[in-house]
């Protein structure tokens, strides 16, 4: 159980920090409740912090359930099994591309995304349940050419960290339930995210980082961490 999202980001960044054998030379929150964690390591390891913008594609009876998500360059990850119409998944899909480029717009306003290819990038998010998401976002960063593409998170059902872990190059979750219904569950605090506080860490880190490193390091493996 962890307190809030940042908690859980401390707690996730000693694991990252100590255990993964690359450190990134990124990392990269998936708005908005993955951004307070990510912060919290990208602290840590010293290294510049950016969002990735996924949009869950989530079921018309129950917005909660993700049957796809989408990502930035036109990235669709979908689950066809779900058995949702043509026309309400056309209306679905045309909502979340708007809200993507309303977010992208939103917490990086002029700015341009870091750079990926050619990096060792880390994402992260608050937590995940069916995986939709994140599996997005690894497309989109592999579209991108970046040279390494790992994952932290605090939580996620034991058979979406086995499946997760065969796409990525290391694999990082501090609680694997067999038994999950979701993932503010696992929080003592989980009030959602605003864009005003997804805004604030991104400026915040931009003004206190170090310069990027992407340092190799030995791990001990242990059952936290996995590499492909």
């Amino acid at each position: 159980m962890f307190r809030d999202r940042s908690d859980a980001g401390q707690k996730l960044a000693a694991v990252v920090k100590s255990k993964m054998r690359r450190l990134p030379e990124l990392v990269l929150g998936i708005p908005r409740g993955g951004v307070p964690v990510a912060a919290e390591i990208a602290a840590a390891l010293r290294v510049p912090l950016d969002v990735l913008v996924v949009r869950k594609l989530g079921h018309p009876d129950n917005p909660e359930y993700a049957i796809g998500a989408i990502a930035g360059g036109g990235i669709l990850i979908l689950h066809r099994e779900a058995g949702v119409a043509e026309n309400e998944l056309t209306g679905i899909l045309q909502r979340e591309r708007e809200e993507l480029r309303r977010r992208e717009t939103r917490f990086r306003g002029t700015r341009p995304a870091q750079a990926v290819a050619g990096r060792s990038v880390l994402l992260v998010d608050d937590g995940l349940a069916t995986g939709a998401t994140m599996q997005a976002a690894i497309a989109a960063l592999r579209m991108q050419q970046a040279r390494q593409v790992s994952v932290a998170v605090p939580v996620a059902p034991e058979n979406v960290c086995r499946s997760l872990r065969l796409e990525v190059a290391e694999f990082v979750c501090l609680l694997e339930p067999e038994v999950f219904a979701a993932v503010g569950d696992f929080y003592r605090e989980f009030a959602a995210t605003s864009d005003a506080e997804v805004v604030r860490l991104l400026e915040q880190s931009r003004t206190s980082a170090a310069p990027a490193r992407g340092t190799d390091s030995e791990a001990i493996e242990t059952g936290a961490v996995s590499g492909s």
